[in-house]
């Protein structure tokens, strides 16, 4: 089995902020597969099932907020006994620029509060996919907003903004059916 997490803030003020590209995510992937989203109280988690190539796996929005993503992430591991290293964690990364994705596996929570939580939870050897949430980079190279951080995250995409990641989603689509079938890689996507 495996379990696909996308991380967001629940809600409707969130729903289209680079927070939440996590969920966009899975919700992207999930709507291609016709699939639907069901609540879950014990995991306080929005859950979608699926199978591909006979493994099953589990979609997965917490809703807690962000912060505090990794009880759910663990509760859901526990209860269906599933190995940290079949776990995708999918997430938005502003040392990314919009436009750039970057995979891997374990490693550190490069200062991603939702990573850092789960980490903290359940481990940090599971699989990771960093969606570019970022400003395109300085001169130094450094792709993060240089105020606001917070109101920028929580901030709305421009329509340019939503195109560029609207073909990333198709990106982060294929990434998801490689760790499913076995061939993810850690690679970097421009």
């Amino acid at each position: 089995m495996k379990l696909i997490v996308g991380l967001g803030n629940p809600g409707v003020e969130y729903s289209q902020t680079r927070h939440n590209f996590g969920f966009m995510a899975v919700d992207n992937y999930i709507r291609r597969s016709g699939r639907v989203w069901h609540f879950q109280a014990r995991f306080n988690a929005q859950i979608a099932e699926l199978s591909l190539d006979a493994e099953k796996v589990l979609f997965v929005k917490p809703q807690t907020f962000y912060n505090l993503v990794g009880e759910s992430v663990q509760r859901i591991r526990s209860f269906y006994k599933i190995d940290l290293n079949d776990v995708l964690v999918i997430h938005d990364e502003m040392a990314l620029p919009l436009g750039a994705i970057r995979t891997r596996r374990g490693g550190s929570d490069a200062g991603n509060n939702g990573i850092k939580n789960i980490i903290n939870t359940n481990g940090a050897e599971f699989a990771r996919v960093r969606i570019g949430s970022g400003v395109q980079p300085n001169a130094s190279g450094d792709a993060q907003p240089s105020s606001g951080r917070r109101d920028y995250v929580l901030g709305r995409l421009s329509s340019e903004d939503e195109a560029t990641l609207k073909n990333e989603l198709s990106v982060v689509d294929q990434i998801i059916t490689e760790f499913i079938t076995g061939k993810f890689t850690e690679t970097t996507y421009r």
